[in-house]
């Protein structure tokens, strides 16, 4: 092996491969299909782990089993103590309207909820859907006040 070989023809940019564009770009006349069968028709698809060649495919033979309910359930936005005494002054309003004017929360969800990681030492009156016990605790103790939406 010769050390230099080992970048030859690595690009960042690499051209796709134009197939059926003649015998000269080597992916002529069928394309890098083969001849025949169902593999060289056009619509043809393999499903990845889908025919095992006539056997029973692994996917059918293994149970369903289990139920997932995450889809059903409700996103839950947490935001830490910490984010609210870096982000605000004292005396100011934290609700989920806030948080969206001022670009701290940009994702959708369905309940906002305070944790209590961090410490706060400014008076806040915050409203969220959910509190944890620590961070009702701490906006207390800080002088604020705590509203459930």
């Amino acid at each position: 092996m010769i050390i230099d070989d080992v970048h030859r023809g690595i690009q960042k940019h690499k051209a796709p491969k134009r197939v059926g564009r003649g015998c000269g770009s080597g992916h002529g006349k069928t394309s890098g299909r083969g001849h025949k069968g169902q593999g060289s028709r056009r619509g043809s698809k393999s499903k990845p782990g889908g025919f095992a060649g006539g056997q029973m495919p692994l996917f059918r033979t293994v149970a369903k089993r289990g139920f997932n309910n995450r889809a059903f359930s409700d996103a839950v936005f947490a935001i830490n103590i910490a984010l609210l005494e870096e982000r605000f002054n004292a005396g100011d309003e934290v609700s989920p309207e806030t948080l969206k004017s001022r670009g701290i929360v940009k994702a959708n969800y369905d309940q906002l909820k305070i944790l209590g990681n961090g410490e706060l030492t400014k008076k806040l009156t915050v409203k969220a859907h959910q509190f944890s016990a620590s961070a009702a605790e701490k906006i207390k103790a800080a002088g604020g006040t705590v509203e459930a939406v």
